[in-house]
């Protein structure tokens, strides 16, 4: 017997109720671990990384890579989501939303004068932060 694609276990509902309770940040799987750790609520590394697969692979959560050295980061996806960029700070390393009407303008252009779509989820913009000295 074969289980849909919409089964939810209680893990993945643990793991879900955390990203929707922090939605304005962006976290890592472990963080999610030692958070439910702290809880003593035993979800396992191995229980949160699929879980987050499949969240992300249903849309709920994305997911974001920013370099081939650091770990994925993790954010519950909510339609506020769909209009801004990203940047990851230098300096203290954080990923933070970017609104700019001149990248808006960008987007804009590329699409219409060259059939270009950007996708937002995955356009990272590397450099310093203002609370870093940017």
């Amino acid at each position: 017997m074969t289980r849909s694609n919409n089964y939810k276990t209680k893990q993945m509902e643990a793991v879900l109720d955390y990203m929707i309770a922090h939605k304005d940040s962006h976290v890592t799987a472990a963080e999610i671990v030692a958070h439910f750790c702290k809880m003593e609520v035993p979800i396992g590394r191995t229980t949160v990384f699929r879980n987050l697969d499949k969240l992300a692979e249903s849309g709920k959560v994305r997911r974001y890579v920013t370099d081939g050295v650091s770990g994925a980061c993790y954010q519950y996806a909510e339609e506020s989501c769909h209009s801004h960029f990203h940047l990851k700070c230098e300096g203290c390393g954080e990923l933070q939303h970017f609104e700019c009407d001149e990248l808006d303008g960008l987007q804009n252009h590329l699409l219409t004068g060259h059939s270009i779509k950007i996708n937002m989820y995955k356009t990272v913009f590397y450099g310093t932060c203002e609370e870093c000295g940017g």
